[in-house]
């Protein structure tokens, strides 16, 4: 199980600066933000010329490059994402579902969407994984399992987030065992209270909410999931101290509790 971190939590700043600070605090590698309009550590419109960039500033921070978070279901953006990915190395490219809650035609929409980009990585050699969302078509156990269910290939993936399973009115470490076996990529962050928000950035940190992140990294342990574990922060953009400490003690927390479990 890799230790990483979501780039859009140094928006403020280049990705050099970023991957250098994602290994200063102890992380095996990132997550590569790609979201437009919120921070794209790689714009996928010059990827070209961009990617070898980013590749060389990781070899330099000396970090892996975990997996890249498009979230969009864009067609075009995502071949431009998969293409990128390929030429990065990068395995797993993470989406949201979109539509709305509780609509049955927008979850079916959703999910043939989904069957048609995950065809789509499949010619990348890559893996497209989506999680379930506060709001979307997609938003909890139940649905993510229907969803799975209609999307039997191996290019399509579950990307965990408990933040999201806690918003739902779930317990995550609970949850998880009915789609590890699906599972492709952890987003992971903190909560307090029921949402919809996730929280102000300093929130998210791991062991700040009242998530049980134990039970869910024991889960994780105990199904012998070894994927990508990436700390996704989002919100207000961040100094670099403020950056640093919440990436700092969320891998402080995550690693104590891997150790205490025997997978790290």
């Amino acid at each position: 199980m890799k230790l990483g971190v979501n780039t859009v939590l140094f928006k403020g700043f280049g990705v050099k600066e970023a991957f250098k600070a994602i290994k200063l605090a102890g992380y095996d590698g990132a997550e590569l933000s790609c979201i437009e309009g919120m921070c794209e550590h790689l714009v996928l419109d010059a990827w070209e010329t961009e990617a070898p960039l980013v590749r060389a500033a990781a070899r330099e921070a000396g970090i892996e490059l975990l997996s890249m978070e498009v979230a969009s279901l864009n067609e075009e953006r995502l071949k431009k994402a998969f293409a990128a990915a390929r030429f990065l190395g990068i395995p797993v490219v993470n989406v949201g579902p979109g539509g709305k809650t509780g609509d049955e035609e927008s979850f079916l929409n959703a999910v043939a969407t989904l069957k048609s980009r995950a065809e789509l990585a499949a010619e990348y050699g890559v893996k497209l994984c989506c999680k379930a969302h506060v709001g979307c078509a997609i938003d909890s156990t139940p649905t993510t399992l229907r969803a799975a269910g209609l999307l039997d290939l191996p290019s399509f993936g579950v990307d965990m987030d408990p933040s999201h399973i806690w918003r739902a009115g779930e317990k995550p470490e609970n949850a998880l065992a009915a789609v590890v076996a699906r599972m492709g990529h952890v987003h992971i962050r903190d909560c307090k209270g029921p949402g919809p928000s996730p929280g102000a950035p300093a929130d998210q940190a791991c062991g700040r909410g009242e998530i049980n992140l134990f039970g869910y990294f024991k889960a994780l342990t105990d199904f012998g999931y070894d994927g990508p574990v990436c700390l996704e922060v989002i919100g207000p953009e961040q100094t670099m101290p403020q950056a640093m400490a919440i990436a700092a003690e969320s891998y402080g927390y995550m690693n104590a509790c891997l150790k205490i479990l025997g997978a790290r």
